[in-house]
């Protein structure tokens, strides 16, 4: 079954707040593929593992029915309260059970999620709901990121990066999908029609005080919490102090740009 990592209602109030939607390369690539790949539109959108629904919230810009699926009840309470466009909705569920008949879903997507799934459970269940004809895409932003900012974006680097594989040390076993760049869930995908893009670069609007907030989503950073609290809350203070000093700027909610490298899995079945 999958690995449940956001279940809290605060960590998913931190996670709605925080979480920045697929950007503008990454919707991209995903859009490009599904129109060379498919003829008819689109009647049903699954996104499993949706979280808040930041992903869902993009789909829906598009496609005429989108689903959110997700095992946490706290997630889905978050992704239901915010606004969103009347042909969306949401269901808890795992991602090994998708509550959909065989065959009856065009495309099936996930952003910064399979990589809790059993991903052997997962892909059955994906091919059994995906239509003839129907698409896959699978994504995750690494941990390939940077800010920037004037002349000072190698720094402000280092001291993101610095903080950022402090909290690593907290990572959960699972996260290893995500430092191969999706290539196991790539291989398991049951599809022979298929692609893995490793090299979408996003630049996500983002201020210092979301850079913090994003840290703080993060699930080593939750794991860090629980065990110890005050310095988990000390780190980021600290990480949010360099970073202003560096910047010479005194509000957190200077903007900045957040580079990210995402990698996306797509497949046609």
């Amino acid at each position: 079954m999958a690995t449940q990592m956001f279940e809290g209602r605060g960590h998913a109030a931190v996670y709605q707040k925080y979480r920045f939607a697929p950007g503008k390369e990454l919707q991209q690539t995903i859009l490009t593929y599904l129109q060379e790949k498919r003829t008819n539109p689109a009647e049903l959108v699954v996104d499993v593992g949706c979280g808040s629904g930041q992903g869902t919230r993009f789909l829906a810009e598009h496609f005429k029915k989108v689903v959110g699926t997700d095992i946490s009840e706290a997630q889905i309470q978050e992704a239901r309260e915010a606004p969103s466009m009347p042909n969306v909705s949401y269901l808890v569920c795992p991602a090994e059970e998708l509550p959909f008949e065989d065959a009856s879903v065009d495309i099936l997507t996930s952003f910064t999620a399979a990589h809790w799934f059993d991903i052997e459970k997962f892909m059955r269940e994906a091919n059994r709901v995906l239509k003839p004809g129907g698409c896959v895409a699978i994504s995750t932003y690494t941990v390939d990121m940077s800010v920037r900012y004037g002349n000072c974006s190698e720094k402000l680097t280092k001291i993101f990066s610095q903080c950022w594989h402090l909290l690593l040390k907290y990572s959960h076993s699972r996260i290893k999908f995500v430092l191969e760049d999706y290539r196991e869930i790539f291989e398991a995908l049951p599809f022979p029609d298929k692609k893995r893009i490793t090299d979408i670069f996003d630049n996500i609007p983002m201020t210092v005080a979301g850079v913090i907030g994003y840290m703080e989503s993060a699930s080593p950073y939750q794991v860090f919490k629980k065990n110890d609290p005050e310095a988990a809350k000390s780190i980021l203070q600290k990480t949010e102090k360099r970073m202003l000093e560096t910047m010479g700027v005194s509000s957190p909610e200077t903007p900045v740009e957040f580079w990210v490298r995402h990698v996306c899995v797509l497949g046609y079945k």
